[in-house]
């Protein structure tokens, strides 16, 4: 039986189980899914934050007309909180520090003349003032206990910045998956090796490992040749092992296309074989009771690539528990026809334009063999089955990869 996208999409999510959690330095975090909420330890910002290099003053002084200060200290950037002692006079502000005790107002050094006689320090002042300006209010951004970053959030660089002020040194996030990348076929040979003209170097299986790579993880790999006993013995080994598997051809209907019945011998309950797309049609899904969830794409390289994005990268999110990232869309930048009745995933350049579209631009594709397409596509854009004609400026979904 032959599954629709939808339905296959689905089916995998389905199977997504919790891989656990474990507890590692924030500075390693980035890039890893958090698994506890994070909360404010303390109001943000936490004291009144002076926002500019000038002269804090009590508004009250300077609504009475008076606009000449003199200086009295100076409040510096981590220094503790000084007090003025008369409000007739100012105290020198740096950005970043602590507003001093009665005063509520900065004016900046750009809005004042200074004077100095007899060593004395008077600023006067030539604008218009604001009471409470350019203060950075205390609690203003987050109060204190409040949440800063939810269970299932994705830790970059912001959320990096975030642990770290609030002391979170230890954190909580998913485990990575134990990953095993399986290329399959007699044709292949090693990266270094000059093939012969019947050969192939192995390439599909380092597209998929440096995805992988993206997502923070290091993956296993074996090759395994057109050998149903050998495929048995290998994979065998591997059960226990691992969580995902990842192979690269030997799943449609050749001759030498043994793997569906090795996973089938070897325990594996199969979820579904086909798909109404193109490409990656013979995709094959399953998964072992006490064992692996079996990604099993085909080995064209371009459709082993998008089904990776298409469905094992949303596993390994949702299997992290990870917040599902919102759809993207992009509008066609030239009509396309597709009259066969599958879901076309179509390699596109997307550019931001000036207007605030995204547009997609088809690149030259000569099909799921055609490896070199990917190098000039930043996505693919799903073309839905039930239309054969794409109008210029339609708008569909992509599935981006870069």
């Amino acid at each position: 039986m032959t599954l629709t996208v939808a339905a296959a999409f689905e089916a995998v999510l389905q199977t997504a189980r919790d891989l656990g959690t474990e507890i590692i330095p924030f500075e390693a975090a980035t890039g890893r899914i958090l698994r506890e909420p994070v909360l404010a330890d303390r109001p943000f910002p936490p004291y009144d934050r002076v926002m500019m290099d000038g002269i804090a003053i009590n508004y009250d002084s300077y609504a009475r007309g008076q606009h000449v200060f003199g200086v009295e200290d100076l409040q510096a950037a981590g220094m503790p909180q000084l007090q003025l002692s008369n409000t007739a006079n100012c105290i020198e502000v740096m950005t970043g520090a602590i507003l001093p005790e009665l005063t509520d107002t900065v004016i900046p050094y750009e809005q004042l003349a200074l004077t100095e006689s007899d060593d004395f320090r008077r600023f006067t002042v030539h604008t218009v003032v604001k009471q409470g300006q350019h203060i950075h209010r205390l609690g203003s951004d987050v109060n204190a206990g409040a949440a800063l970053l939810d269970s299932g959030t994705l830790i970059g660089p912001a959320e990096a910045g975030i642990l770290a002020a609030v002391g979170k040194t230890q954190v909580l996030v998913s485990k990575l998956p134990r990953v095993a990348v399986i290329a399959t076929g007699n044709e292949l040979v090693p990266v270094h090796a000059i093939p012969e003209a019947h050969q192939v170097r192995i390439s599909n299986v380092y597209s998929l490992l440096a995805s992988l790579q993206q997502l923070g993880i290091s993956a296993r790999y074996i090759h395994l040749n057109d050998d149903e006993s050998e495929m048995k013995e290998q994979l065998a080994l591997l059960l226990s092992e691992t969580d995902v598997w990842i192979s690269s051809g030997a799943v449609s209907a050749g001759k030498f296309d043994y793997l569906p019945a090795v996973l089938q011998q070897l325990g594996m309950q199969q979820i579904f074989h086909k798909v109404q797309q193109r490409p990656g049609g013979p995709f094959l899904f399953g998964t072992f009771e006490q064992g692996p969830v079996v990604f099993a794409l085909p080995g064209n390289p371009v459709s082993g690539f998008m089904c990776f994005y298409r469905y094992v990268q949303p596993w390994i999110r949702a299997a992290m528990g990870a917040v599902p990232s919102p759809p993207c869309y992009a509008q066609l930048s030239e009509k396309v026809i597709f009259e066969t009745a599958l879901e076309y995933y179509l390699p596109v350049k997307l550019v931001s334009r000036p207007d605030g579209t995204l547009t997609a631009t088809p690149q030259p594709y000569q099909g799921s063999g055609d490896l070199a397409s990917l190098l000039k596509a930043d996505a693919f854009l799903v073309l839905p089955l039930e239309e054969k004609v794409f109008e210029r400026g339609s708008c569909y979904p992509v599935w981006l990869f870069r």
